[in-house]
């Protein structure tokens, strides 16, 4: 019975952020809907992919047998977060997750901060700057609006609305289920990578260009069975001088972290 009103509640509540300002400024990209759009639609996404990753007995949850894969997994990402780099730092719950399937190498991040890593891609890195690299790539396609900025493109502002006041569960599963597979632009992408340079260049310990790392091994073994990544992240030939160039302009190429930590990270899983 309450539910109406609720959601008169939530609508007008989001006019009144939209009326104070508080929307995307014009040189982040446009968008006309506010942070709090991201939070509540990245709950519900996040909410729909556990459900789904749990029920097949991938979700690797946050729980004694698996405390130490995210203590080892989560001291890559808060080096990253806490870079002072992040714009929505606190604002989001940044809560990264393991999906179990080694034959999968992908990450994606939902708007609002949750952002999910396959045990394949971890297995598939070479170095934990490599690791922090791709973290760092998928921070910044959330604290950057990247999602939400693609499905206003995509679906609307009303229908994107429907989706945060609860209205439209069956087109926020097959959100959930093809985040994974969202293809950003290419303006998007090289966002991404930029600041994935400027974040690991803050951390002081990581070398910056950990994402060209990655996609100079990803694309030599591309020729034969490619990690999925690449087929939301394209280009990668490009992209590498890309990263390499703007490492190299900030003067963070020549760090090297250990990589024990993502040795037994890769045992753990």
């Amino acid at each position: 019975m309450q539910r109406p009103f609720l959601q008169l509640f939530l609508f007008l509540m989001l006019v009144a952020i939209f009326a104070t300002g508080a929307i995307t400024p014009a040189h982040q990209g446009f968008t006309l809907l506010s942070i709090e759009t991201d939070k509540t639609l990245g709950a519900q996404v996040a909410a729909q992919t556990d459900s789904t990753y749990r029920a097949k007995g991938q979700l690797l949850d946050r729980n004694s047998k698996n405390a130490r894969a995210y203590q080892l997994l989560d001291a890559v990402v808060n080096r990253v977060l806490n870079s002072g780099q992040i714009t929505y730092r606190s604002q989001f719950p940044w809560d990264v997750k393991i999906i179990k399937d080694d034959a999968t190498q992908n990450a994606f991040a939902t708007p609002g901060g949750h952002i999910y890593v396959y045990s394949g891609l971890i297995k598939y890195l070479d170095s934990e700057d490599q690791l922090a690299g791709v973290i760092g790539h998928e921070i910044a396609h959330a604290d950057r609006r990247h999602s939400v900025k693609s499905l206003q493109k995509q679906l609307g502002v009303n229908l994107l609305m429907s989706l945060v006041l609860g209205q439209n569960p069956g087109q926020l599963a097959q959100i959930a289920a093809g985040l994974g597979q969202l293809k950003f632009s290419r303006d998007y992408e090289r966002e991404a990578d930029n600041y994935s340079v400027t974040y690991l260049k803050a951390t002081n310990y990581y070398s910056c260009d950990g994402t060209a790392g990655f996609f100079i091994k990803a694309e030599k073994d591309g020729q034969g069975n490619p990690p999925e990544f690449l087929s939301t992240h394209p280009n990668p030939g490009s992209r590498v001088s890309s990263i390499q160039a703007k490492a190299k302009q900030l003067g963070c190429t020549g760090r090297s972290s250990s990589s024990a930590n993502l040795s037994e990270l890769k045992k753990l899983l």
